[in-house]
């Protein structure tokens, strides 16, 4: 999976391409070189790929023919994750066909267009003659496919940075604007065609009144669908930290949704699917961070105090686990279960149930973060009355997941500071949490070493070392609790 940081531009048909020497970072303009590209495109029946900014390709010709999935990240910065070419040009790779099953749903992919491209390709370098940043002076010829082929001609210009600063892009891109470009109305050339085709719109996002509540909500919980969906391939791909990502995107909108019910409706259904979802990541999630953490620890020790083959059960074996458990995620992700669960956060970014309080001013909003937060307040009340200590900490845990649903409501609005404070609880207990969740997988590990025989001397250090973190996290957190209840009631 690459990166592709590019502006598109389009151009009139007799466009010249400027003088493009003497950029400040670049020393010599390498071409034009002239390629011939023929790629055809596919998508479902109903166009949810295109639908979404997405584009599936197989593509002939030009310095890197293959398959291309095409995944929109941020403005300007586009995922790609390319598939050599394989001897079927109507069949889509299973590799590439389950990246995108978040947005097929299952449903069969197709040719849908085909696009002939003639690519003049010009390349700014260093003084080691490495690209900087390359220069497409595409003239395409775009066919709709179907029983009544629609078909198009136009020219654009693509400016796309191969290594370095994107200031040099950007005086490219200024040069090409003065020769006459203008940024491209379509993120892609399909959009463009099938755009021109009528054949496609985007994907539906209900309407709000503009500084309500409503806007501040539905463009929250819209922003977080989007997070969910687009670690939803790297999740696939087990790339780092993807499902950290995606599990915090869950919790967030399930928070949200829970937070401002009186704001959207009727999402009881869908907070428990969320809830469901959180659940299948964190165990392959959990797995990674006592791995990573077990290794940091090991890292600190002296190489005197790590006896017997400590380091293969607390690394790989955990590994091991965790890629067990990483399957089982992939398996859950293909299944109806998991495709309902994304139909409905597309029923609640495009026809939410707004209330009455939709349509009241943002600023109504704060009235939910300040009640958030007495929550929280009243939690920790009713732990500090209970008598058992052990009893007592176990009932601190709730504070911290109140103190977690405080920091993401006051997300939710843009209250910084608050969020902030309610963090620092939460982490601090977290990390509270933490120790005396290792101490328990460390005495899980030593009694599985000793079975076979193993020495249990290192896990014994460990665990001292964790019972030591988890008490100074304990002993720290009134300081820290008396510090942000007395700055929250300066705003609350």
């Amino acid at each position: 999976m690459g990166i592709e940081i590019e502006d598109k531009f389009d151009v009139p048909v007799d466009y010249r391409l400027p003088d493009l020497t003497g950029l400040p970072g670049s020393t010599g303009v390498v071409g034009p070189k002239t390629h011939q590209l023929v790629a055809l495109y596919f998508d479902t029946p109903d166009l949810r790929l295109a639908a979404r900014g997405i584009t599936l390709r197989r593509r002939r010709g030009g310095t890197d023919p293959g398959w291309h999935l095409k995944l929109p990240k941020a403005k300007g910065v586009r995922q790609e994750i390319t598939h050599p070419l394989t001897r079927s040009a109507k069949i889509v790779p299973v590799e590439l066909a389950d990246l995108v099953l978040a947005y097929t749903r299952g449903a069969p992919l197709a040719p849908i267009a085909e696009l002939d491209t003639r690519r003049s390709v010009t390349t700014l370098v260093n003084g080691a003659g490495v690209g900087l940043v390359e220069i497409a002076d595409d003239r395409v010829k775009g066919t709709v496919l179907g029983d009544e082929p629609h078909v198009e001609r136009w020219r654009e210009v693509e400016a796309e940075l191969l290594q370095g600063e994107e200031k040099l892009l950007k005086k490219v891109g200024k040069r090409l604007g003065k020769a006459g470009a203008v940024p491209a109305d379509s993120a892609s050339k399909l959009a463009r065609l099938l755009g021109g085709a009528g054949a496609v719109s985007e994907h539906p996002r209900a309407e709000t009144a503009p500084g309500s509540a409503g806007e501040v909500v539905l463009g929250y919980l819209t922003s977080q669908v989007g997070v969910l969906l687009a670690q939803d391939p790297r999740v696939r791909k087990a790339e780092e930290d993807a499902v950290h990502q995606m599990r915090v995107a869950a919790r967030r909108l399930r928070s949200a949704l829970k937070s401002f019910k009186a704001v959207v409706e009727g999402t009881d259904d869908l907070r428990k699917e969320l809830k469901w979802l959180g659940a299948v990541l964190g165990e392959a999630r959990d797995l990674e961070v006592i791995r990573e953490r077990f290794a940091r620890r090991l890292d600190s020790l002296d190489d005197a105090l790590i006896v017997g083959p400590v380091r293969a059960r607390l690394s790989s074996d955990l590994l091991d686990d965790e890629h067990e458990a990483l399957d089982r995620i992939r398996d859950l992700m293909g299944g109806e279960r998991y495709f309902a669960l994304l139909d409905a956060l597309d029923d609640l970014t495009g026809t939410p149930v707004l209330t009455k309080a939709a349509q009241k001013p943002a600023e109504t909003l704060e009235v939910v973060a300040a009640k958030s937060w007495r929550r929280v307040t009243r939690i920790y009340d009713t732990a500090q009355a209970v008598e058992d200590e052990s009893e007592r900490e176990i009932a601190m845990h709730d504070v911290r997941k109140a103190a977690k649903q405080a920091r993401y409501t006051a997300e939710v609005i843009g209250m910084k500071k608050l969020a902030k404070w309610a963090e620092d609880v939460q982490e601090v207990l977290g990390s509270h949490m933490d120790g005396v969740v290792a101490q328990e997988r460390l005495a899980a590990e030593a009694g599985n070493a000793r079975l076979v025989g193993e020495d249990t001397f290192t896990y014994g250090v460990l665990t001292g070392v964790e019972r030591a973190a988890a008490a100074r996290a304990w002993e720290e957190f009134p300081r820290i609790w008396e510090e942000t209840r007395a700055a929250v009631a300066k705003i609350l």
